[in-house]
């Protein structure tokens, strides 16, 4: 039997991010999210996208990336995909609610340097759900082209909390801990990098911008993006042109506070002043 290939949309410009979060935001309450509900298949590409240079610019000087270079940071296509994907995530057919949703995991392979003048195309679908022992897990895949090339991809997970029936399996991303790795530096985050990330990024999500605004969903102060730390410790450790970069998000930042960038060999992670790890990582040659 012929399989029917998923349907393509083709966009004329990147989403506005607010209007999509407020859509999200407003469904929310709707959705009941399940491993087995069904979910968007649609396909949606956004062709001849060109980066903007101020706004790279203040990217790459939060995150710790020197500014300048011909090459884009190795984690800076998430930013320019998050829109599409959130299109997606915030739509009616998407089951899981956007408000609560939890990044916990990013896989990247660039297979070569990107040029940061070049001309790309940007795909972004969801590829399936999944059980997890807190809830329902959906992955996002992103994709850039230059040309009929793929030159990078990543494939997101977003955590949805919910009771579920039974034991589920151990989530796969999960490595075995084997010990913390050797102290590079301690680095001292202020309380704005929540509200100076976003506006380089457009992720002006409000558990990451003011402490106010991130009781309303919790935490006891302003925490940091989860895509943050990834690019600071990347910005840190350093990349291949061609790279596979492995990322799992295990506790939030709260915002100020001071935290440990630890690292050895392809390995890293960043722990608190209470060792606990917010976040571990990998990084090897593709």
């Amino acid at each position: 039997m012929t399989s029917v290939p998923p349907p393509v949309v083709e966009l004329t410009r990147s989403p506005a991010l607010a209007p999509l979060l407020a859509r999200g935001a407003l469904l929310s309450p709707c959705k009941r999210p399940h491993p087995d509900a069904a979910h968007p298949r649609t396909r949606l590409v956004l062709p001849g996208l060109r980066i903007d240079p101020t706004r790279l610019a203040g990217y790459e000087r939060v995150c710790g990336f020197p500014t300048g270079e011909e090459a884009l940071p190795v984690t800076y296509p998430h930013v320019l995909g998050f829109p599409v994907a959130m299109r997606l995530m915030s739509g009616r057919d998407f089951p899981l609610p956007l408000l609560g949703l939890v990044h916990t995991s990013i896989r990247i392979t660039r297979h070569r340097a990107m040029a940061s003048t070049g001309a790309y195309e940007l795909t972004v679908y969801v590829d399936g759900l999944a059980p997890h022992r807190r809830g329902t897990e959906a992955a996002v895949v992103t994709e850039m082209r230059a040309g009929e090339d793929v030159v990078w991809e990543s494939r997101s997970t977003y955590l949805a909390r919910h009771r579920t029936s039974g034991q589920q399996p151990a989530e796969p991303h999960a490595p075995e801990q084997r010990g913390h790795l050797p102290v590079i530096e301690d680095w001292r985050l202020a309380g704005d990098v929540g509200r100076r990330y976003g506006a380089a990024s457009g992720d002006r999500n409000p558990i990451h911008l003011h402490p106010l605004t991130a009781r309303l969903f919790g935490f006891p102060r302003a925490i940091a993006h989860g895509m943050w730390t990834v690019a600071r410790c990347l910005a840190a450790h350093g990349t291949p042109d061609a790279a596979e970069v492995r990322a799992d998000f295990r506790a939030p930042v709260l915002l100020p506070g001071t935290v440990t960038y630890a690292a050895k060999g392809e390995r890293f992670e960043l722990r608190g002043a209470d060792d606990r790890v917010h976040l571990t990582g990998e990084v090897r040659p593709a």
